[in-house]
């Protein structure tokens, strides 16, 4: 698959198997990512290509506190939602997010795939809201804790 540590061409992309991951919050939340950063040995950035499916989310409606994300739109048509507003996205457009950002996700609620790169950092931790779910996720390595955000209690030090 690999010529070499930096390269995979195409035709090695396109015959790779995908990944299914369906998000732990959102039964409809399905993707098939091919993490091809990983085939070249990213470790700081991932790097992914990833197919929806018509009628799937990405993930759930989420924003980070410590991790930048973008999304460039490669194939077909989504709805990016983006704090109170609502997007049609499609070939050629690109999201990014700062951390912290507003809360967002895609969803392709039209007749063909959604395909798009998606990057990011990859930090020992993060936090992650859920601002509809009112649920907090803090990452430490490979530990994560989901929170009920009503059962949090801010102290100031």
């Amino acid at each position: 698959m690999i010529l070499t540590r930096h390269l995979v061409q195409a035709f090695a992309i396109q015959e790779s198997p995908e990944q299914r991951f369906q998000h732990p919050l959102n039964s409809n939340a399905v993707r098939h990512t091919k993490s091809i950063g990983d085939w070249v040995g990213l470790e700081r950035l991932g790097v992914h290509l990833v197919r929806v499916e018509p009628g799937r989310d990405t993930t759930q409606f989420h924003y980070h506190h410590q991790e930048e994300e973008f999304i460039y739109i490669l194939s077909g048509k989504g709805i990016a939602a983006i704090g109170e507003a609502e997007y049609e996205v499609g070939p050629g457009d690109f999201i990014g997010f700062t951390a912290p950002s507003q809360p967002h996700c895609l969803s392709n609620p039209f007749d063909q795939d959604l395909v798009y790169l998606m990057g990011g950092e990859r930090r020992s931790v993060d936090i992650c809201d859920y601002p509809k779910l009112r649920q907090r996720l803090v990452r430490n390595g490979e530990d994560r804790q989901l929170y009920n955000r009503d059962d949090l209690q801010l102290f100031e030090i």
